[in-house]
Formats: structure tokens, C-alpha cells, sequence
């Protein structure tokens, strides 16, 4: 057996796993469920109550998924709204935060010790969630927690020589996590799936410590985790050496240092606020000489802005000019032409070559067109073109005026713009000269408070890169510590076994979760019972037949019966069961919504379902935790209700995701 510290009824046991929070992150808001107590530790039963389709199982399954599922809840209203989600719990009694993203599964699962809402979280690690086996998986670290890091599993029972698989925490939640579709079904030990109904009877088996070759997988885990502790004191001791040569101080220096320079900076802060005020305050006086500068500087604005006008006016109208010249001597050229040079005319036809004679507009031989031409008659066909040249000849005139006076205004638009730039300099020189007296002391005490700053700036980032570097080496050194106690309780269980069979035998466990089994039953007053007991392969049976020959609403109380028996059983012999319980729809199939069934369907029934866990858990069960998601709880389990959601727009919560009413 593997022992826990601690007395099972004393509420001082801390191995294994118990849920604190869990907390759903969307884009500007959290969405939480709370698991604890007043005084801030795990709640033994937490009911999450409402009407159906507000989120209750949503919560176990995002629990599931925090814990390594392979899947999230996909809801409408989960998806636009929730990006990640947080399971605070502990971890063999210390707090820890394990976080994985929501949208796309994700393959990693981010781990770091702390608190919700707690400040100076260490930095987390990122966890692959498969394989189960990986040495940094998400699987590892959760059951290192239950004892039973290192475990493989048989593919097969009928050889000691079977190929094995590493023991998951995905199969361990086989024994924490009754889904509402396994309550009813016929399908409770995975009948349909042989692989995984021969991997649940092994898991049982491992948690009580009754597998066939227990002293021979005791014997491979020691040499496992000795080989692990070798390596991890090896790492511990490159990275202590890596610590001291960085002289950073311990922890606590680290942390004074870090409080302090935060201080600093607030402190600086709250003090340059003031001085700007101050600064403010002081210089009240020169509002008129301000406004004076201000109207000045406006004015100085103007008059440049009309002196580049101009400017740039007068350089595009010059390049206007230069072009109409030209026009104007293009055009005169063109008319003196017929002055200076002798007309062209067509002596000859182009098309035939016979000679014209006359002033024929056409050939007298093949008619070929011989006019068109203002040379082809003398005199009467000369380009006339007095028009345009008159017309350039105006607006170059015109252009040549404007100009005159853009070039005339020049000089009194660069004066006024002087003059404006004169007033703007005297303007702020007055009001540099009044408040310079005033302003020079603020500017060095802002000197002053921006170096301090920067002074605790730089030593907060110096104290963090150091706290982040011993809580590396705290964390290693938790590793080793947590491997060494598992060493020695594997070393101890090995020697007490012995080369005897002092280990507890399986079939006293079958008969003893049995009879646990039948107890329960009885306590619900299941009517007509006979018979019932658990096969050697963990089958329950009631009147002589397996469950699967029961109604549903018997089915879903053998379920519920069976589930319980194998915890209770488990955390009152100190095995290897992680601690907690989730529960899905206990009700199902009973009272008014069951089949019919007159003995079953009795809402009394429900009442002493409640009344047994609560009982439990206040005796022998004391440390345990059971979380359940049922629509209407009875009256007598209003205590351990820690949500009801409403499903009613008008009434606070609507359901887990609570702004999403439509």
C-alpha cells in the first residue's frame, strides 16, 4: 500500500488533488466558480445547481479539460466569449494554477504555483498535455502528486511479458469524473471498448495496490526515479552554480528589493504629478503674455503662408509668360514667310506626271485633285494668321502686367512677414523672461524625479529577472524533494512486502468496495434488493444479474453506487485515488423523469443520495472533496449549493457565461 501522511479522518492529509476555482478569461471580463470554503480551503461538496442548459455540466467539463482532456465545451456561447481557462487547485496541499487556451484545443497546458488574483505569480511552465509519458506532460506532474508517477500499464493480463503503456492521468479520471452519459448507459466499464474496460480494471487495481506484479513495477519505478533524480540533482546543481555566480541575493532580498523600487516609482509618480501642478500653478501669471505670444505666433503663420502664395504664384506665372513669347514668335516667323521666301507651287501632277497648265484645280489627265494648298494660287492662298498673333500678343501684354505687380507686392509681403516673425520672437522672448524664474526650478527637480525613476525601474527589472531565477531553482529543488519522498515511500513499501504476499490481496478489495456497494444501495433503500455485489472484473450486479439488466433509473443508482464505493473505499485505505469527485445529473432517470418504475421513481431517494455523501464526508471522508451538477437538488442539500443558476433574464446568474441571456 502506498501510505499518505496523515489520518484519513483528520482533515490533515494533503496528497493528491482538491479544486479551489475555476475561472473561464474573456476578452474584458472573468467568469468564476468558486470551490472554496469561508476559510479558504476546498469545500467537501459543492453543489452546482440550476435548470438545464445554464452551464453546470459546462463547469465539470472544463474542469476535465484543465486537467488534460483532449477537448473543451464548444457551446455558442462558450465560443465568442471565453479565450482560455484557469483551474486553480492544489497540489498535495499547495496552490497551483493550470491554464489552457480555449478555441482550438490546445496541446499545452501552462502550470505555475499561486493564486487566482494573487500578485507576483511565478512564471508558469508549459506542459505538453500528449503523450502522457513525455517527462515535462501534464499527466506526469498531476500524478507525481498521486503517487503514482512512473506506473505502466499492461496491454494485455494474460502475460507478464505484455507490451506496456505508461499510466495516464486521462485513465485516472475514470475513477474522478462520472459523465451523464455514462449513468444510465450499459456501457459503465467500457464493455464496447475491450482495450479501455481492461485498462480501467488495471487502473483500479493501481490505485489499491493489488496488481499482479506489484513488487516487480515497485523494483522498475525505484530504478525510473532514481535515474530521474539522478539527472534532476545534476540540473539542480549546473543551475544553483549559474544562481550564486550572478550574485543576486536570496529570495527575500530579491523581494525587498522589488517592493522597494515599486514604492520608488509610485512614489515618483505621485511626485511629478504634483510638480506639474505645481509648475501650473506658478506660472498663472503670464496667461496674458501666453495669449499675447499665441496671437503672434497666428499672425506670424499668415503672413508667411501669403508670402509663399505670392512666391510661388509669380513662379508659375514667369513660366507662363516665357511660353506666349514664344508663341507670339513662333506666329510672327509664319506670317513674314511668304515675304522671305518664295511659294511653292505644283507644277507637275503627283499622280500622272503630266505637266499642268494654268491655274487648273484638277489634272486635265487622270483629274487628280490639285487644289488645297494656299500656295497653289498665287496670292489668293497665303496662311492668314494676324488673328492669333494679335491674340498672343494680348495676353502677353496681360501676363507681362501681372507680373509687374506680383513683383511690385513682393517686397511688402516679405517685409510683413519679417516683421510678423520680429513680433512672434519678441512675444515669446517676454514670455520665456517672465517665467523663467518660475519654470527653471521645476525643470530640475523633473530631472531629478525622471533619474529616479529610472533608477527603480532598472532594479525592479534586475529583482524580477532574479526572482525569476531562484524560483527556478525552487521549483527544481521542490521536484527533487517531491522525488526523494516518493523514492523512500516506494523503498518502504518494496521492503515491506518482502519476498511474502503481506500485500492486501485483490479479491479482499473486490469484496470490500462490494460491500461498500451494497451498503450504499441499502442506505437508498434501492427496492428489492438481493444479491448485489461486484464481479472479480468489477461488473456490479444486483439480484443476481449484471446492471446492464436493470431500468435506467436502477442503472443510474448502481452507477452512482458503484462510483461512490470505489472512492470511499479508495480514500479511507489511503490509496492512490487523487481526492475529489465530479458527479453529472445524479437524478437522472429518477423520481417524476424516470422510466415509471413506482419504487424508483421516489423523490426520497434523492434526499438520501444527498444525505449519505454529506455524512461521508463529515466522518470518514473528511479531506475528500465531491463536486456535483444537478438541476434541482433537494432542500437538505442547500448548504453545500454554491451556484444556482436561473435561466431567467431577470435573475442573477443567468447561467455560467451570465451576459449571455438571448
Amino acid at each position: 500500500m502506498i501510505v499518505h501522511p496523515g489520518a484519513s479522518g483528520s482533515g490533515s492529509r494533503v496528497q493528491g488533488i482538491r479544486l479551489r476555482r475555476l475561472r473561464l478569461h474573456g476578452e474584458d471580463r472573468a467568469y468564476d466558480v468558486d470551490f472554496r470554503q469561508p476559510d479558504d480551503s476546498p469545500r467537501p461538496l459543492s453543489v452546482i445547481a440550476g435548470a438545464f442548459s445554464t452551464g453546470k455540466t459546462t463547469i465539470l467539463e472544463f474542469i476535465d479539460y484543465c486537467l488534460g482532456a483532449a477537448d473543451h465545451p464548444q457551446h455558442p456561447e462558450i465560443m465568442p466569449k471565453v479565450r482560455a481557462a484557469t483551474l486553480e487547485a492544489e497540489l498535495s496541499g499547495s496552490p497551483y494554477l493550470i491554464e489552457r487556451a480555449v478555441g482550438q484545443p490546445s496541446a499545452y497546458a501552462y502550470v505555475c504555483a499561486g493564486r487566482l488574483d494573487e500578485p507576483g505569480a511565478a512564471p508558469p511552465e508549459r506542459r505538453p498535455v500528449r503523450p502522457a509519458g513525455h517527462p515535462d506532460s501534464l499527466s506526469r506532474l498531476l500524478l507525481s502528486h498521486c503517487k503514482l508517477e512512473g506506473v505502466q500499464l499492461r496491454g494485455t493480463l494474460a502475460s507478464e511479458e505484455a507490451d506496456t503503456d505508461p499510466l495516464s492521468f486521462r485513465d485516472l479520471m475514470w475513477l474522478c469524473f462520472l459523465p451523464n452519459e455514462r449513468l444510465d448507459d450499459k456501457n459503465l466499464l467500457f464493455e464496447s471498448v475491450p482495450m479501455k474496460h481492461l485498462k480501467l480494471r488495471q487502473v483500479v487495481d493501481v490505485v489499491f495496490d493489488v496488481h499482479d506484479d506489484h513488487s516487480v513495477e515497485l523494483g522498475r519505478r525505484i530504478r525510473a526515479i532514481e535515474a530521474d533524480l539522478a539527472t534532476a540533482r545534476g540540473a539542480y546543481q549546473v543551475a544553483e552554480q549559474v544562481v550564486d555566480e550572478q550574485r543576486l541575493g536570496g529570495r527575500s532580498e530579491l523581494e525587498a528589493v522589488h517592493r522597494n523600487a515599486k514604492t520608488e516609482l509610485s512614489d515618483c509618480a505621485l511626485t511629478m504629478a504634483a510638480l506639474d501642478a505645481d509648475a501650473r500653478a506658478g506660472t498663472t501669471f503670464a496667461v496674458e503674455l501666453r495669449e499675447r505670444h499665441h496671437a503672434a505666433a497666428g499672425e506670424a503663420r499668415r503672413a508667411a503662408a501669403r508670402l509663399r502664395d505670392r512666391e510661388t504664384q509669380l513662379q508659375r506665372m514667369t513660366s507662363l509668360r516665357a511660353t506666349y513669347a514664344e508663341d507670339v514668335s513662333k506666329l510672327t516667323m509664319l506670317a513674314e514667310a511668304d515675304r522671305l521666301f518664295e511659294p511653292m507651287r505644283v507644277g507637275v501632277c503627283p499622280s500622272c506626271l503630266t505637266p499642268r497648265t494654268g491655274a487648273e484645280s484638277r489634272c486635265g489627265a487622270c483629274r487628280f485633285d490639285l487644289g488645297g494648298h494656299p500656295a497653289d494660287v498665287d496670292g489668293a492662298g497665303t496662311l492668314d494668321v494676324g488673328a492669333e498673333l494679335r491674340s498672343a500678343k494680348a495676353r502677353l501684354e496681360e501676363l507681362t502686367e501681372y507680373l509687374a505687380h506680383l513683383e511690385r507686392d513682393l517686397p511688402r509681403l516679405r517685409m510683413a512677414a519679417e516683421r510678423a516673425q520680429e513680433a512672434e520672437a519678441r512675444a515669446a522672448a517676454e514670455v520665456d523672461a517672465v517665467t523663467a524664474h518660475a519654470v527653471t526650478p521645476y525643470l530640475g527637480q523633473r530631472d531629478a524625479i525622471a533619474r529616479r525613476r529610472e533608477e527603480a525601474s532598472a532594479a525592479m527589472q534586475r529583482a524580477l529577472g532574479g526572482l525569476r531565477l531562484v524560483h527556478s531553482l525552487e521549483r527544481r529543488a521542490a521536484g527533487i524533494k517531491r522525488q526523494e519522498t516518493l523514492l523512500s515511500s516506494l523503498r518502504e513499501e518494496l521492503a515491506g512486502i518482502g519476498g511474502q504476499s503481506s500485500r492486501t490481496d485483490r479479491s479482499a478489495v473486490i469484496r470490500r468496495v462490494g460491500s461498500r456497494y451494497r451498503q450504499i444501495l441499502e442506505a437508498w433503500r434501492y427496492p428489492k434488493i438481493a444479491d448485489a455485489f461486484l464481479a472479480d472484473d468489477l461488473t456490479p450486479h444486483m439480484r443476481d444479474l449484471p446492471y446492464t439488466a436493470a431500468s435506467s433509473g436502477g442503472r443510474t443508482l448502481i452507477a452512482l453506487a458503484w462510483q461512490l464505493a470505489l472512492f470511499e473505499i479508495a480514500w479511507e485505505t489511503r490509496s492512490s485515488h487523487p481526492g475529489f469527485l465530479l458527479l453529472d445529473s445524479p437524478q437522472k432517470n429518477l423520481g417524476q423523469t424516470g422510466d415509471g418504475t413506482a419504487d424508483l421513481a421516489d423523490s426520497a431517494i434523492v434526499d438520501r443520495i444527498y444525505r449519505h455523501i454529506e455524512e461521508w464526508l463529515a466522518g470518514r471522508g473528511s479531506g475528500a472533496q465531491i463536486v456535483i451538477a444537478d438541476n434541482a437538488p433537494p432542500p437538505a442539500a442547500a448548504a453545500g449549493i454554491i451556484v444556482r443558476f436561473s435561466r431567467h433574464p431577470d435573475r442573477f446568474p443567468y447561467g455560467l457565461i451570465d451576459d449571455e441571456t438571448a
